[in-house]
């Protein structure tokens, strides 16, 4: 027991204890399947907030095109569902037997090759990863190794969305085309679509995107979280040291891409189906509001940040149907302009310093040489700060 508050505590990982808290017993709890199912919605989309946390929190790099690797992941899982879904049996009234349904509508009378590989289940896993973390690396490397950044990779990205975008639509027969691909019923046998396996998925999208966080935490508190934050504030200085700055880059942007691609996944196993208007220019700045609001240094807080957004879209869209692109408009200008630095930054600057002000004051007979290790450590480069913080005691190990 000691032990578990040892590593709570001293490890800052309270708000992380915190969230997982409500994650994994409030919302289940206090919340009938429909509105969990509609949680487990919005936490696919905080696996691209926390992606963009490393990658523009803490390298530096703003993508507005993270909805590219979200959709691309979401596809490979659909088109594995889509197969499973059109064995011959199901689809003995089409022309073409055995192949997905708008395949048939755009008379195609076989299986394309590189659709293959996602009749299996481990190949489409692969995929998952594999596929957006290859293109955000061609990306990315073309880019850095030529010294293109800030607005100008903001703009390419955007560019990269709108291609695809254009490319799954105009690709019909290959692709669903604008209706995407529905009708996803079974995963391996598996009905997805009833309650018990609705609660399932809620619980496995929790445990990934927990795992998620820890893992980019375990990075932040690394050297490698060390010299992100050096890049990002004296990119030169840490170019002149010796180390490959556009390395650093492209690692940051193909981790983002790979937890986008989880998070798509998880999407389309939530909802049941995949279509690129999840993959254009719009979806991809939402995701990016997500991590501006819960504070673009904070992981938990990117999570917050996420679910306030898509909350507030739900209930503004049912209440104020014609009022609500307004509303969210307003909330958004309205956290940015009065806390800058997010969910996070309205924590650290309002609720913090009165939690530290309730505490009872340590005692005064206290020796000497015990109050110069504390602040030996409370001021060191490598103190861990609190997961859920905005990053300000992580940026001075920069």
């Amino acid at each position: 027991m000691n032990a578990i508050k040892n590593w709570v505590t001293r490890g800052g990982y309270a708000s992380f204890v915190i969230l997982a808290l409500i994650l994994l017993v409030a919302f289940p709890l206090l919340m009938d399947i429909f509105r969990l199912n509609l949680v487990g919605k919005y936490l696919t989309y905080g696996f691209v907030a926390i992606g963009l946390v490393m990658l523009w929190g803490y390298g530096g790099v703003l993508s507005l095109g993270q909805g590219v690797f979200f959709g691309l992941g979401g596809y490979a899982m659909a088109m594995f569902l889509k197969l499973e879904a059109s064995d011959p049996e199901s689809t003995a009234i089409q022309s073409t037997p055995g192949i997905p349904d708008f395949m048939d509508w755009n008379q195609l009378t076989e299986l394309p090759m590189w659709w293959l590989p996602f009749k299996s289940l481990p190949l489409t896993l692969i995929a998952v990863i594999a596929v957006p973390t290859l293109l955000a690396f061609i990306i990315s490397y073309a880019m850095f190794k030529r010294r293109v950044g800030g607005v100008y990779f903001a703009i390419i990205t955007q560019a990269v969305a709108l291609i695809l975008t254009v490319l799954i639509i105009g690709q019909q027969g290959f692709t669903g085309g604008v209706n995407g691909m529905t009708d996803l019923k079974t995963l391996m046998g598996w009905d997805i679509r009833d309650d018990s396996s609705k609660y399932i998925l809620y619980f496995v999208n929790v445990g990934l995107l927990l795992d998620a966080i820890l893992l980019c935490r375990w990075i932040q508190l690394s050297k490698l979280g060390t010299l992100l934050l050096a890049m990002r504030d004296k990119e030169d200085r840490v170019r002149f040291s010796g180390y490959d700055v556009s390395m650093f880059k492209v690692f940051a942007f193909c981790l983002a891409a790979a937890l986008s691609a989880v998070g798509g996944a998880m999407f389309t196993l939530q909802v049941g189906f995949m279509s690129p208007s999840f993959v254009g220019i719009v979806p991809s700045i939402e995701m990016v509001i997500f991590a501006a609001i819960g504070g673009r240094m904070s992981l938990v807080g990117a999570v917050y940040g996420t679910l306030l957004v898509n909350f507030g879209k739900t209930y503004f869209s049912e209440s104020f149907p014609d009022l609500w692109l307004f509303l969210m408009s307003a909330l958004f200008i309205g956290v940015v302009m009065g806390f800058p630095n997010g969910l996070a930054g309205l924590y650290e600057s309002h609720i913090k310093p009165r939690l530290m002000r309730r505490k009872p004051d340590a005692p005064e007979a206290a020796p000497a040489a015990s109050t110069e290790l504390h602040s030996s450590v409370a001021t060191s480069p490598t103190a861990p700060a609190d997961i859920g913080l905005s990053g300000k005691v992580s940026s001075q190990s920069a």
